[in-house]
């Protein structure tokens, strides 16, 4: 069965966007966050993902691969 990996970290560093101005745009903590980007979450709200998204302009598919 194949897998959903976060590609969070490549965005933000294509962005030029640190964890913590990510963090505060988004409204989360920023140890959410860090777990978010770096893989140790299981699910993340379509509301997170989306106000993610709206902060570093672009879509759940830059951010999301699906790996088999």
């Amino acid at each position: 069965m194949g897998h959903i990996i976060l590609k969070l970290d490549v965005v933000m560093a294509d962005r030029h966007m640190s964890l913590n101005e990510l963090a505060e745009r988004v409204g989360i903590s920023n140890v959410n966050l860090s777990k978010i980007k770096n893989n140790k979450v299981s699910a993340v709200r379509f509301s997170t993902l989306a106000a993610i998204c709206e902060a570093l302009h672009c879509t759940p598919g830059d951010i999301l691969k699906y790996e088999d």
